[in-house]
């Protein structure tokens, strides 16, 4: 280490420590667990070693108690999270996943997240292994789409820029690929040893290889979870701060020339924990395409470095430069780079979220972006969803483009075809005009049934709090404006509530902490107002905000803008210094 404030105090490493060094690079004993039949689930340390290989272990949460009466032990399965960079796929891909959902899931539904991917939940044991393979045969696989990994790599959807979209669709696939694990387990295990991806870009960049089977992430990987998204302004559709490593393109006339740099992003905390909170990332410089790779790995093996492997609590790399400083970390990445951060470059976030509806690229192709509430493709009462993108898959000669905002384009369509595809989309509800501003802009994670973390319910609450949260719009004359309102189960940050205007946290069965006062570009986090409060609450306080709002706000004042200007809370500043203080909520 290059300085001495990088060093921990003395602590016995975390257990996930131990079992990473103990796990033969990631395979532990997962092939002889999935031989077991007396359990439908995963044993020892092979519980979290299915993370890495993309996978949870879970159990529908709301037949857990009968199946208990019953004697029953709860129905395990696994969820598993496609590896995706930039969220595109064909349709034939998509063909392919949608037969797999139908055949061999217990929900039968795609779930769009909001890491740019898809998710297959209620797969059984011995559906496992097939998955893998099935998933394989398509050109997708899920390594490090969970995990103490770099996860799946974000990249703006843009579908008007197209040139410069699929530059940095590209670098977005570049990064993914050199930070991926390089172990064999996964094709080990799931592929009868069958090669997975190209390891052209496993030589590592800089100088720090310490393993020569893990050159990048080392034997025990990284000492928690590491994300990484690159975006396009003004859209900031990724929610850049919201990740450890975020590159943002800067282009000249049309071309990419590089990209700004910004480390220490992040959602997650813990109630009542004033040693966790969530924080925006910080600027760090401007960087030329050639060194991209170089900074990316950088920045990881320095995390990889330094990183707290003691307290998994605070083990992020915001808490890292916390403890650090930033300018020492900074200085660090460019020493393993061996080239200095050039200046930041101008730019600007002017919103965030998808551009619902069709848009016309530069290249003269149509794009239709449909909204997808809470990213759940399923056919429905009088919504067939699953059936209507099927079959604009079996006609579509584009691609899908998977938001990081839950929802999905259809890419690439050709004049002569952009009927048809809207005939098939209105037809099977995927095009509403009936959508309102703030419902496009609402977002929840998957939480209850399935997700053992789930304190409060968040994706099946969200239609009808919007429902409410509409007609309050509507009663004071802003239904054609939005706020950005976003639920999340727990504080694990899933749903990215902490970068909403109004940010909704499980703290348990039906009552939320209530936060307030992001912004509408994404680049402020929410004050705490209230803790441990019911939705009826929530609503009567919405109410009077939405009310103030509408009668006292200036022109194209946001919401997140208002609430700070009018004191209901006070911003936060530097959240490692005030996100927990009280005495910065009004009254």
């Amino acid at each position: 280490m290059s300085d001495d404030r990088a060093k921990l105090p003395q602590a016995p490493l975390s257990d996930n420590e131990r079992l990473k060094r103990q796990s033969d690079y990631l395979h532990g004993t997962i092939t002889d667990d999935l031989q077991d039949g007396l359990t439908g689930g995963f044993i020892g340390d092979n519980f979290q070693l299915i993370r890495f290989h993309g996978m949870y272990e879970q159990d529908d949460r709301d037949i857990r108690a009968s199946r208990l009466e019953q004697k029953l032990d709860p129905k395990k399965n696994v969820m598993l999270r496609c590896r995706l960079p930039g969220g595109i796929i064909n349709p034939e891909q998509w063909l392919g996943i949608d037969e797999f959902a139908t055949k061999h899931t217990d929900y039968g539904s795609i779930r769009l997240t909001n890491r740019q991917t898809f998710q297959f939940h209620g797969v059984l044991k011995d559906d496992i292994k097939p998955m893998h393979q099935w998933l394989h045969k398509l050109g997708l696989d899920s390594i490090a789409t969970a995990g103490d990994v770099n996860r799946n790599v974000l990249c703006t959807s843009n579908p008007v820029e197209s040139a410069l979209h699929e530059e940095a669709y590209e670098w977005a696939k570049k990064i993914s690929e050199h930070l991926l694990p390089k172990t064999t387990a996964y094709a080990d295990i799931w592929l009868d040893g069958e090669k997975v991806f190209t390891t052209e870009l496993s030589a590592p960049q800089t100088k720090e290889a310490l393993d020569p089977k893990e050159p990048v992430l080392g034997q025990t990987y990284l000492p928690r979870k590491f994300k990484t998204a690159v975006v396009i302004p003004p859209h900031n559709d990724v929610d850049i701060h919201a990740n450890d490593l975020n590159f943002v393109a800067i282009g000249e006339n049309g071309k990419l020339i590089g990209f700004n740099v910004l480390v220490g992003g992040g959602l997650s905390m813990e109630h009542g924990n004033t040693t966790t909170f969530p924080t925006i990332a910080h600027e760090f410089g401007f960087v030329r395409l050639e060194n991209l790779l170089k900074v990316a790995e950088a920045v990881v093996t320095t995390q990889r470095d330094w990183g707290n492997r003691s307290n998994r609590k605070n083990a992020k790399t915001r808490y890292t430069i916390v403890r650090v400083g930033l300018q020492t970390f900074i200085e660090e990445v460019e020493n393993r780079v061996g080239v200095k951060f050039e200046p930041i470059r101008p730019y600007e976030f002017t919103g965030r979220g998808d551009r619902i509806g069709w848009v016309q690229g530069e290249d003269k192709r149509w794009h239709l972006t449909l909204f997808i509430e809470n990213g759940r493709i399923l056919d429905f009462p009088n919504r067939p969803l699953k059936t209507g993108m099927r079959e604009i898959a079996k006609i579509h000669k584009g691609d899908f483009r998977l938001t990081a905002n839950q929802n999905l384009i259809v890419a690439g369509v050709a004049a002569s075809q952009k009927k048809k595809i809207e005939e098939i989309a209105r037809a099977h509800g995927l095009i509403d005009d009936g959508v309102t501003p703030l419902r496009e802009q609402s977002m929840a994670c998957v939480s209850l049934p399935t997700c053992p973390l789930a304190m409060a319910e968040a994706e099946r609450f969200l239609p009808e709090f919007t429902d409410r949260l509409d007609a309050i719009m509507a009663k004071y004359g802003v239904a054609d404006e939005t706020i950005v309102t976003r639920i999340t189960g727990c504080p694990n940050g899933c749903g990215r509530a902490m970068l909403a205007e109004i940010g909704l946290v499980g703290k348990a069965v039906g009552r939320y902490n209530l936060h307030v006062g992001g912004n509408r570009i994404g680049t402020r986090i929410p004050r705490l107002f209230k803790e441990n409060i019911s939705a009826d609450e929530i609503v009567d306080l919405i109410d009077g905000w939405v009310k103030d709002w509408a009668e006292n706000r200036l022109e194209g004042e946001c919401f997140g803008d208002f609430a700070i200007r009018s004191k209901i809370v006070k911003p936060v500043v530097d959240p490692a210094v005030d996100f927990w203080d009280e005495s910065k909520v009004a009254g």
